[in-house]
């Protein structure tokens, strides 16, 4: 029950935040009334004690850019003297940096987060793979791989990694120990498992490469090249959903049932990248959508909304607690959604 009290008939109120979370950097929209200006002069909102400018407003919507520095906490509007009731905006804030993320990052069975120094390509870089622990300390996991892309962990608690330079699939054990598990595979980027243990492989120039557990390699399908990488992902049903970002702001989500069929799951998007599910099988990419840009929602019955606003990302992972780690080209950011995400080893 809200405990708001308009101090006249023309005090904004606050009605509801769409998308409910943001970026620094990204924009959330208010919806209400009386948010329009007042003889020319501008409302403006806060944050916690944040000063977050209004860039837009209308008398029924307001758009309030979410500054640096800011954290989560209640949304309120000033307009002429007068403060509105408070909405609670989740604001994503800094994990890590110093990082280049080319695809989403994953968590292990413990809660720690993987993610990439990737590079430009055949740009060999200190630290591959960095670790992520709970207390969101930053330690050098792999070194002296070149080019690491796409990431995910296999039932067998290992953490596979593709090389886009070397078309090659990594293994590697929890201490940090790398192997060879698969070659041959063009630009390598997205992988991802499916329940029965098979790895697809993302190859760039347009083919999606299935491994076998015994390591025998198969064209599984093909699509139009991407002009930066593929990113996979299973939903519930066992369909294979994957991205690739081309030059078209009408971009596709293809959808590949096990047999290799191919068909769009959704189409709409800019520049959509790396996806995630929650356990009802609503499934969460980076991607631009209407003008915005951030982590879409799209679900089972194809509908799509925001769930964050935020510029340069590049993929999502879900953690425990309903939280998500955003990266972006060069950071990992944290934030509270209230979302569970499906297990990708179940």
């Amino acid at each position: 029950m809200s405990l708001f009290h308009p101090t006249s008939a023309d005090a904004p109120q606050l009605n509801r935040l769409q998308p409910p979370a943001a970026m620094p950097g990204g924009e959330i929209e208010v919806e209400g009334i009386h948010l329009d200006p007042v003889r020319t002069r501008m409302p403006h909102a806060s944050i916690g004690d944040v000063f977050a400018p209004v860039i837009l407003s209308r008398p029924n919507r307001a758009t309030v850019l979410i500054p640096e520095g800011s954290i989560t906490g209640d949304l309120v509007l000033h307009r002429n003297g007068e403060t509105s009731n408070s909405l609670l905006a989740r604001i994503a804030v800094p994990m890590a940096d110093n990082v280049h993320p080319v695809s989403n990052p994953v968590v292990d069975a413990s809660g720690q987060v993987f993610t990439t120094l990737s590079g430009a390509r055949g740009q060999a870089m200190p630290v591959s793979i960095f670790r992520i622990q709970r207390d969101f300390q930053m330690v050098p996991f792999v070194r002296d791989m070149m080019n690491p892309t796409g990431l995910a962990f296999g039932r067998d608690g290992y953490l596979y990694a593709s090389s886009r330079a070397e078309g090659t699939v990594y293994r590697i054990s929890p201490e940090g120990e790398i192997s060879t598990y698969a070659e041959g595979m063009g630009i390598a980027t997205g992988i991802a498992f499916d329940p029965n243990g098979n790895l697809y492989v993302g190859d760039r120039s347009g083919t999606i490469f299935k491994i076998n557990p015994d390591r025998e390699i198969f064209v599984f399908a093909t699509l139009e090249p991407s002009v930066a990488a593929y990113h996979l992902a299973f939903n519930a049903a066992g369909t294979l959903l994957v991205t690739g970002p081309t030059t078209s702001s009408n971009q596709a989500i293809h959808a590949i049932d096990p047999d290799g069929n191919l068909s769009i799951f959704f189409q709409g998007l800019g520049r959509a990248q790396g996806m995630a599910f929650d356990v009802d099988d609503n499934l969460y990419v980076a991607a631009s959508f209407r003008g915005q840009r951030g982590i879409v929602r799209i679900s089972p019955d194809k509908e799509a909304s925001f769930a964050v606003s935020g510029n340069n990302l590049v993929g999502l992972a879900f953690v425990e607690d309903g939280c998500a780690v955003l990266a972006t080209r060069d950071a990992l950011f944290h934030v509270a959604l209230d979302i569970e995400g499906r297990s990708l080893t179940e």
